[in-house]
């Protein structure tokens, strides 16, 4: 398979590097306080090329050349390290991997075989780069009629655009990813509904007698009272990635009860 070879445009991915986050934030004052800026961005976009390759490996069910997947996430690496705040309280990796797949998305909407009028993909651009402009601004998102009224266009006009453009994504796509820990688009969602939840044939069968009582309570949460891992996170007191953890931990360890 493609994406199996060692080199990808070049790298050799069987020796890539990978740093800690304490090396990463190193890099990134040398950089900020312009400390042998170049070979510490250098060295920073070596360290994190795992990260992008990490990312592309996301799209191979698509026909794009991996190769060239490979350089347009390194242009979305080298964008997250020129924008990177330091003084955030945010891990690098957290940081990049959206910037790298907007680069990805970017460059897939641009060769997107489905053919979209050239009217709908000028107004698409300039409603991305209002948005772009505007968060910039004002550090948060705009509303839709804000878009719409910098743009000067018919809301009509502008929704369509942005729908001609937009990837569908899947449940499973990536959202978060640390090495250690991968949230899921799914992970983001709840379930308001409690018709046939399977959780409760799962309680039936006391097939949670073995869990902590943290893993119960997440697992409660989630499955019946429907709650998003977000959510979850706030009311135990953790972060979403210790309870996307426990979550798959608490099922994997009830499917290994039910199907010993």
């Amino acid at each position: 398979m493609y994406l199996k070879k060692v080199k990808i445009s070049g790298v050799d991915t069987s020796a890539l590097k990978v740093l800690t986050e304490k090396e990463k934030k190193e890099l990134l004052k040398q950089i900020k306080n312009n400390i042998n800026p170049e070979k510490a961005r250098e060295k920073l976009i070596n360290g994190n090329l795992k990260l992008v390759l990490s990312v592309i490996q996301r799209f191979s069910s698509r026909k794009e050349n991996m190769d060239d997947l490979f350089q347009v996430g390194c242009i979305g690496l080298i964008k997250a390290i020129d924008r990177f705040d330091i003084t955030q309280n945010v891990h690098f990796s957290t940081y990049a991997v959206p910037m790298i797949q907007g680069e990805l998305r970017r460059y897939i909407r641009d060769y997107c075989s489905i053919r979209v009028s050239r009217s709908l993909r000028d107004i698409a651009y300039k409603a991305m780069k209002v948005k772009e402009n505007f968060i910039n601004k004002n550090n948060r998102e705009p509303s839709f009629a804000e878009i719409t009224e910098e743009l000067k266009e018919s809301p009509e006009n502008v929704f369509m655009a942005l729908e001609s453009i937009v990837e569908p994504i899947s449940l499973n796509e990536p959202i978060y990813s640390d090495f250690n820990d991968t949230i899921f688009v799914m992970d983001q969602l709840g379930d308001k509904t409690n018709d046939n939840n399977w959780l409760n044939e799962i309680l039936i069968k006391k097939a949670i007698k073995d869990l902590s009582t943290r893993e119960k309570k997440i697992l409660s949460l989630r499955f019946l009272a429907g709650k998003t891992q977000m959510e979850v996170a706030k009311e135990v007191g953790i972060s979403q990635a210790q309870v996307s953890r426990l979550e798959k931990t608490a099922l994997k360890t009830i499917k290994s009860q039910l199907n010993p």
